[in-house]
């Protein structure tokens, strides 16, 4: 017998909060746990740019047969436009459309594996946990950089470069291009700046993670840290979530691009990338990308989609400076003023799993074990109570 001798994984944290989420029968429950954007109403919305380009594809798409291996070329220009603008010659630059930027992180991940087996990949301290996972599945070294100072809930400025001194040559730096995940810090211009200069000194490749352009300071400011990276090294991977930018959680769209320093670097990794999708699931889906590209040619379209983040940008930065507010007033001190000034969904709130435990079984506010909250799943209406349950339990 195979299949008896399989054992289950641990269960998924993020789906087990979920679920007893779901489960919960209490009215005033607060879901500040799974990390999607949220209106003021509680919803994921279907954006306004994206609801127009669906009608216009369902009325002029005329097959839905494949498009090609790497994805359809006019979404992974639009891509490269969009995230590196003129950083880099687009003929520099190889490119291939996954299922969502998770995909991207595999295959560029499954890339370096490929290419430098014993290289170790350098992740922030705390990152996205699936950075680690993907790792630890492919068997490839890693070790972790200093990167919040959980006293001032800012960079660790010095303790980053510190621990990334101690890098190889040829090995990755991974970096999140914006409103950082789990904690909501990001690098300042200066500190794109300083990891440039070290990457292309030393010889290091490095790897940015851009799940949430447009979610911290605006679509081109989110961008400008990883183009001046772009400008200054040889080369560089960069992989590209459509989830939260575009609202297109379901439909799984992102890209994995590769900066390369000539055009026959980029054939051949143009080509493994391809080869990299044969084998893991073909032809990406394409449905997604071609609403992403239909907004982003059309200048309507694109106005739309704009001014609907911009909106979505503002409601964070309000639900940060009001939970932020509120706590000062329950605790008599700014130990939380940190989350005014982060960027993105995300923050960590210095709680312990069993602190998070009580916010969940005594208040109904869920979180992430780590002390993560997503801060759009607050409204106007939840604030004052969130802040009184975590002054409360963090007292």
């Amino acid at each position: 017998m195979v299949l008896d001798r399989v054992t289950a994984p641990e269960p998924d944290a993020i789906l087990r909060l979920m679920r007893a989420f779901a489960d919960d029968p209490r009215p005033g429950k607060i879901d500040l746990g799974v990390g999607v954007y949220r209106t003021e109403a509680g919803e994921t919305p279907v954006m306004r740019a994206v609801k127009a380009a669906e009608r216009r594809l369902w009325e002029e798409q005329r097959s839905k047969g494949y498009v090609a291996l790497a994805g359809d070329p006019a979404f992974l220009e639009a891509m490269c436009v969009l995230t590196l603008g003129d950083a880099v010659e687009g003929a520099c630059v190889a490119a291939a459309a996954t299922p969502g930027g998770t995909a991207a992180v595999r295959q560029a991940l499954d890339l370096v594996r490929m290419t430098a087996p014993g290289a170790t990949v350098w992740v922030s301290a705390p990152t996205w946990p699936n950075h680690v996972s993907i790792l630890t599945a492919i068997g490839q070294p890693f070790r972790a950089y200093r990167y919040l100072d959980a006293e001032t809930g800012a960079l660790d400025r010095e303790g980053m470069r510190a621990d990334l001194a101690q890098a190889r040559e040829g090995d990755v730096v991974l970096l999140h291009g914006c409103c950082h995940n789990p904690t909501g810090v990001d690098l300042a211009r200066d500190d794109w700046a300083r990891v440039a200069q070290d990457c292309a000194a030393r010889g290091l490749l490095p790897m940015v993670d851009l799940a949430y352009q447009g979610l911290g300071d605006g679509v081109e400011a989110d961008v400008a840290g990883l183009r001046s990276l772009a400008r200054a090294v040889p080369e560089l991977l960069l992989c590209v979530s459509g989830s939260k930018t575009f609202g297109l959680y379901r439909d799984r769209v992102g890209a994995v691009l590769a900066v390369t320093e000539g055009s026959a670097t980029r054939d051949r990794v143009a080509a493994r990338l391809a080869g990299l999708n044969r084998q893991a699931y073909a032809f990406p889906p394409d449905h997604g990308a071609r609403l992403v590209t239909m907004i982003l040619a059309d200048p309507a379209l694109r106005a739309e989609w704009e001014a609907e983040l911009a909106g979505m940008r503002a409601r964070i930065a309000a639900m940060r400076g009001a939970l932020a507010d509120a706590l000062r007033a329950e605790t008599g001190s700014d130990r939380f003023g940190f989350l005014a000034d982060q960027r993105g969904m995300f923050s960590l709130i210095g709680a312990t799993p069993a602190q998070m435990d009580e916010l969940r079984k005594e208040h109904a506010i869920y979180g992430v074990q780590d002390g993560r909250i997503n801060v759009a799943g607050l409204t106007r209406g939840t604030v004052a109570r969130a802040a009184r349950a975590i002054a409360a339990v963090l007292a």
